[in-house]
């Protein structure tokens, strides 16, 4: 902008001859005035984009309180008065006088507040007091327990204000305008206003009679003026236009029923956003999974380089790839569920971000679709599938080590791959890694000698031990050699305290219900049926054949249902689910009985009406085609079946669709069963998942769940709270699945007094 007016005084001395003419300074006015609003304007304009994620984070936490208390009033109100007699300080309190006013809720009493209590008969003021300190207590302590959960089955309109509210802020949380820094511009320009304010103004200039003041004022309306012609203002009004733009957007509010399908399409996303907002981040210890002090601190101390990953990460995400990175050599053993090849892609990014080059990751065949599917998902990193043919997988594997990336082979592949391939890898991942407990097994041979090339090695696996605690040594034993000999006590006595102190350099285990506020409960439900009629006979049969994969399928056995009670409440379970507009998994270890499931669900005469059954899927199916059943079982509209293999659906597989799950037969390994309903029950699910296993009474069922209680007693001890519980190492010990059978097939023959 030009400028002709003159404000210098007369007394100014003059120019010497041949000094560079100055810029013609502003005069108050219109002109000057102008450039002032334009300064604010820009300012105001910077400062609003800016402020705009906070503000619409405190829209969000103020959605998030409106739901949290309307939860926590809802618990009040269902809460007798009588749990307040507890929390009364003082002499004892009769609430009877209150209940018979019909103030017979906690709730109620809030509501009426102390003035209303002490309207109500034979009750003292000092005694309304008194309780109501207690109520507001009590309240307190249910809002600190409540538990915010988006129930899409209930879509109340707070939920759906909620999920707008997370929706805006999502989109104004990162910089809305990209480029340099706006908050140091619109510093510059602060500086500037209000002293140009008053070079802009005449009468505010007479007023001024100190002359360096008026100087200042002239001095800041010129640099006001310059800043405001600078490139980088220009630069910065377009990149404000543009931010301006997404907010505007952002603002805007969809329709409900497009708020809850972008929710059900991403509900990690806004479960993130809700744990942020509500500030519901789990307590640090657990989310750092109760390691010692020392190692914690190391660990958390590391800036994690999160550039070439396109997912944000959890809190306890975050830190378990930074243990990965810190102590180098580990088994991440987080419960299923959680996240594990998330902080294993997090953890390679960091590396890349350093300057590494090759990674590898060895998983079962089954799924290493997914892990395709996450590198290239969730991170800017090249995988590569060393997989297949022989050709086609040599062809795969000198790509790699010419080029580099994330090169995804099976555990058999690995055994092929020559170990003078020339790379040199930054970190080695091995997926399901309790695959290699057993140290005469090839390809748990093969893991050991590519774990000794490889600087960092990371083992993923939610069940380390399944019957021996001495197979964890295995595990760490190609990791660390000299914490796996500590565990060898020779005394035998190993306590809690004393393990997680030996494993703590190695091992990081944390559980859903520590870190994941937002899972929603799971419910088991164990239906008991009786054998009869045909399927008895068929039992009895099985029995003195000492048949055990017979008899525990003997309850399938004529495939009607009509003669077969676990049909018969299978079907009932899913026309319940059907109703609700629900999914269902069937897991059976047992080919024959998914094929008879799958004959009885689509059957126009036994089956349930409008369900469609994806299956079966069974471990002869192709990694690849597992993946589009369960693709063809998420986008089905309404409901649906898949009827699967328990130890192939049960492996790698989001299933975040299904919130029924039913297993046919008890497993002889409980961590079979976690791994399948962890299929389901895990980040993303937004229902409540039921559990329904079928079982038959006075039968092989029933010997199952006796003789590996003291088995799954052990798993809970030590694969879920990495804590041996006052256990020897070997004492879990429940013998083979040889040996199970054995006893088995002999105890029901006792009973059934069958030679």
């Amino acid at each position: 902008m030009a400028h002709t007016a003159d404000l210098t005084s007369d007394t100014e001395p003059a120019k010497a001859e041949g000094e560079p003419p100055e810029a013609t300074p502003l005069r108050p006015g219109r002109a000057a005035r102008a450039i002032v609003s334009d300064g604010r304007a820009v300012h105001d304009a910077i400062e609003a984009v800016l402020a705009a994620p906070e503000e619409s984070r405190e829209v969000a936490r103020r959605a998030y309180t409106v739901v949290r208390d309307q939860l926590v009033t809802g618990e009040l109100d269902r809460m007798p008065v009588d749990r307040l007699r507890e929390l009364v300080r003082g002499r004892r309190v009769t609430f009877a006088p209150v209940s018979d006013a019909g103030l017979d809720t906690v709730g109620a009493v809030l509501t009426a507040g102390t003035e209303g209590l002490g309207r109500v008969a034979r009750v003292r003021r000092r005694t309304a007091k008194r309780i109501m300190a207690a109520a507001w207590q009590m309240r307190e302590s249910v809002e600190e327990s409540i538990r915010v959960r988006i129930e899409p089955d209930a879509r109340t309109p707070e939920q759906t204000a909620l999920i707008a509210a997370l929706r805006r802020y999502e989109r104004t949380r990162p910089p809305v305008m990209k480029g340099p820094d706006p908050s140091a511009l619109a510093s510059e320009l602060g500086r500037h206003l209000g002293p140009a304010a008053r070079g802009a103004s005449r009468g505010r200039m007479l007023l001024t009679f100190s002359k360096r003041k008026r100087q200042e004022a002239r001095d800041a309306l010129a640099e006001l003026d310059a800043t405001l012609s600078s490139k980088k203002v220009t630069a910065a009004r377009k990149r404000l236009s543009r931010a301006e733009s997404v907010l505007e957007r952002a603002q805007k509010t969809p329709r409900a029923t497009r708020l809850w399908s972008d929710y059900l399409a991403r509900p990690v996303a806004y479960n993130a956003l809700l744990i942020e907002v509500g500030g519901l981040d789990p307590v640090k210890e657990a989310g750092q999974g109760f390691l010692p002090a020392d190692i914690a601190e190391q660990v958390r101390v590391l800036p994690l380089d999160q550039s070439l990953l396109k997912t944000s990460l959890r809190g306890y995400q975050a830190f378990g790839a930074r243990f990965a990175l810190v102590q180098e050599r580990v088994i991440l053993g987080d419960e299923m569920g959680l996240g594990k090849t998330m902080q294993s892609l997090a953890a390679m990014c960091h590396l890349a971000a350093k300057g590494a080059t090759h990674f590898l990751v060895v998983c079962p065949a089954s799924v290493v679709v997914n892990w395709t599917r996450e590198v290239e998902r969730h991170t800017l990193l090249e995988a590569r599938r060393v997989h297949g043919p022989g050709e086609k997988r040599e062809a795969a594997q000198q790509e790699w080590a010419a080029t580099g990336g994330v090169a995804i082979t099976t555990f058999e592949a690995l055994r092929a791959m020559p170990e003078d391939l020339d790379v040199s890898v930054a970190m080695m991942v091995v997926d399901e890694a309790h695959y290699v407990k057993n140290p005469n097994a090839l390809r748990t041979q093969a893991v050991s000698e590519w774990a000794a090339l490889s600087r960092r090695v990371l083992f993923l696996t939610g069940t380390p031990m399944e019957n021996k605690v001495r197979e964890f040594r295995v595990l760490v034993g190609h990791l660390r050699p000299e914490v796996a000999g500590n565990l060898d006590i020779a005394d035998g006595s190993l306590d809690g305290t004393r393990f997680r102190e030996t494993v703590a350099p190695v091992y990081l285990r944390r559980n859903q219900e520590d870190v994941l506020s937002e899972l929603p409960p799971r419910l088991e439900t164990q239906e008991w049926v009786a054998l009869e009629g045909s399927t008895l006979r068929a039992y009895r049969k099985a029995v003195l054949a000492g048949n055990f994969m017979a008899m525990r399928r003997a309850a399938y056995d004529p495939g009607t249902v009509k003669g077969s009670p676990k049909l018969r409440r299978l079907v009932e379970i899913v026309g319940e689910a059907a109703d609700g507009r629900r999914k269902v998994v069937v897991f059976s270890y047992f080919r024959d009985v998914l094929e008879t499931v799958t004959q009885v669900l689509g059957s126009e005469r036994d089956g349930v009406p409008g369900v469609h059954v994806v299956g079966p899927l069974t471990g002869d199916i192709s990694p690849t085609d597992r993946q589009a059943m369960v693709d063809e079982f998420t986008a089905t509209k309404g409901p649906a079946v898949l009827v699967s293999q328990i130890q192939a659906g049960g492996v790698g597989l989001n299933i975040q669709a299904a919130s029924v799950i039913i297993i046919a037969e008890p497993q002889l390994t409980p961590s079979i069963e976690e791994q399948a309903i962890a299929r389901a029950h895990r980040m993303g699910q937004v229902r409540r998942v039921d559990v329904h296993r079928l079982l038959c009474g006075d039968s092989v069922d029933e010997r199952v769940l006796e003789l590996l209680a003291d088995k799954r007693e052990a798993f809970d001890e030590y694969a879920r709270r990495s804590d041996l519980a006052n256990a020897a190492p070997d004492a879990v010990d429940t013998g083979s699945e040889t040996e199970l059978r054995r006893r088995i097939v002999a105890a029901e023959q006792k009973r059934l007094k069958v030679a």
